[in-house]
């Protein structure tokens, strides 16, 4: 008898590496891009990752759709330039519900294919993705619970702000 073998098809993985300070002073974490595009770079090198684009800003991610370049990133993800994402930690991506919804819903598509970061790896795999989750939602929690902090301390500092 013979049985033929069906060849599956594994697509490439093209990656965008992905940087972002969350404050766009340049005072602050000025080394942080620089930094975060060094060791990512090493890695893409250690792990023969094809990088085929980079992105980076400064900006916050509190708010969900505010990043113009992680709306370009986004949208490449969306048109098939890459599948894939290289970027330090899952908060460069996302501290909100809805940029995460987003990268979420790429990978149900199946246009993002992997999520690597410096010390993790994230496939459309539901256990994977559940972590990723967890994650975004736990980056979420601390800016939140940041915003609570600060109002509490300025109402302390400020009796009239509180009126």
């Amino acid at each position: 008898m013979l049985l033929l073998a069906m060849e599956t098809q594994v697509p490439q993985l093209k990656y965008c590496l992905y940087a972002r300070k969350s404050s766009e002073s340049d005072e602050r974490q000025a080394m942080s891009i620089d930094s975060q595009l060094a060791e990512m770079r090493a890695l893409a090198v250690n792990e023969g990752l094809n990088v085929v684009c980079e992105l980076q800003e400064s900006h916050s991610a509190k708010d969900s759709g505010k990043r113009p370049v992680y709306n370009q990133m986004l949208a490449g993800i969306a048109n098939e330039e890459y599948n894939a994402v290289l970027t330090w930690a899952p908060d460069r991506l996302s501290r909100n519900a809805g940029d995460l919804g987003s990268v979420v819903d790429l990978m149900d598509q199946g246009r993002l294919l992997h999520i690597r970061t410096y010390s993790q790896t994230f496939t459309n795999n539901p256990n994977e993705k559940f972590l990723l989750m967890i994650l975004g939602s736990q980056a979420k929690l601390e800016n939140d619970n940041k915003a609570v902090n600060v109002k509490r301390g300025l109402v302390t500092c400020f009796p009239l702000l509180s009126r």
